[in-house]
């Protein structure tokens, strides 16, 4: 999330080219969930899991590697990160579809267990952002990059060794083609999940933008400093995760339909004050404030679903519903780079806030959505 975005300017000095980087790390995961999460079912949710880990690991290490011995052109620093990321996306599919059955095992509620599985991941974007900031201008943002290489590993050791099996693998007499028919047609067919989909599909292709090329341009133009990009992020990482947790221990008690869009409401206006290029600590009080109310919304989507989606169509479906989810991420990539660079940073914002607006309002209207509330029973 830091690392490669700062290597990028700092190598090129290109918003647009920081865009174009942004855009092939979305592409591939769009083009991995919409057919791997048949793959996923088939070959097994842990086993996938701990494939896609030891595969991005070796594909990001591949960068500081060619870097710092034979070179490395931007065309292929581009394909580098396309296959970390086609080769990512299973891996969260298939972690994705684990989770309840862990959940079962474990004796909680889907809520809890969601938010806590997005807590972990809220305290990683506390954390890592400010380490990787710090380190960048420590080490360099090539050197970062083994670390990061390194942290797939882990994970992929983790999951050897601590995770059970978790659902069987679907049966195989089927046809590829035809289980990843049905999981799209499980998606077009439910108005909740296909509602929830189109939805977060807007809103990702507007907000996506904001870590990959919109603060690194920030944080370079205004602050100058890799480190306070990195306590940036944090903040909202912060923010997040302090939402999450609250969500967990109380969530299954908030009515799902409002706690959804009033935190879609909320978390859009970090946009709105960063037009104002307020002084530093504002600014990393604002991202705390939206990352407060974006810390429910990925929780409550993924128990609404986990609870819709039949367990041996976990892979095929949820890999549906994030290729949908993420399918304009790299086209919003690719405009804001560009944006940026023959406009300003500040209109580019101006124009990400208003969408973000328009869409989140729309949601008050959204008839859909009553469905939630009765999704569990």
């Amino acid at each position: 999330m830091i690392a490669v975005p700062w290597f990028v300017l700092e190598t090129t000095g290109s918003a647009a080219k920081t865009g174009l980087v942004g855009f092939f790390t979305a592409l591939p995961a769009v083009i991995a969930t919409f057919f791997g999460g048949t793959i996923v079912d088939r070959v097994g949710h842990k086993k996938m899991s701990i494939i896609s880990d030891i595969g991005s690991g070796v594909t990001v290490a591949l960068i500081p590697l060619l870097y710092h011995t034979v070179g490395l052109e931007f065309w292929q620093l581009l394909v580098l990160v396309f296959f970390s990321a086609l080769l990512d996306a299973p891996g969260s599919t298939a972690r994705s579809s684990l989770l309840p059955d862990i959940a079962l095992a474990s004796d909680i509620n889907l809520e809890k267990a969601n938010a806590y599985q997005q807590a972990t991941r809220r305290g990683a974007a506390l954390v890592g952002p400010v380490a990787a900031g710090m380190l960048i201008g420590w080490i360099g943002s090539s050197n970062v990059l083994w670390l990061d290489a390194f942290t797939f590993l882990i994970s992929a050791i983790i999951f050897v060794l601590a995770i059970p099996s978790g659902a069987a693998k679907a049966a195989t007499e089927s046809r590829y083609i035809d289980d990843l028919k049905e999981g799209f047609n499980f998606m077009r067919q439910n108005r909740l999940i296909l509602s929830l989909v189109i939805t977060v599909a807007i809103t990702n292709f507007l907000d996506a933008p904001l870590f990959s090329v919109v603060l690194p341009v920030y944080a370079k133009i205004i602050f100058e400093d890799p480190a306070k990009l990195g306590i940036m992020v944090s903040g909202f990482g912060a923010g997040a995760m302090l939402g999450t947790l609250i969500f967990g221990a109380i969530g299954d008690r908030l009515p799902r339909r409002q706690t959804y869009v009033f935190s879609f409401l909320l978390v859009g206006l970090p946009f709105w004050a960063l037009l104002f290029t307020p002084p530093f600590p504002i600014v990393v009080g604002i991202m705390f404030f939206g990352g407060i109310f974006a810390g429910p919304i990925n929780p409550l989507i993924m128990t609404v679903a986990q609870e819709n989606i039949p367990a041996d169509m976990r892979g095929r479906v949820f890999g549906m519903t994030s290729a949908g989810a993420f399918v304009a991420v790299p086209l919003g990539m690719l405009i804001a780079g560009y944006l940026v660079e023959f406009t300003s940073i500040k209109f580019t914002i101006l124009i990400i806030a208003a969408g973000y607006l328009v869409v989140t309002i729309t949601q008050v209207f959204n008839k859909s959505l009553e469905a939630m509330e009765c999704s569990g029973e």
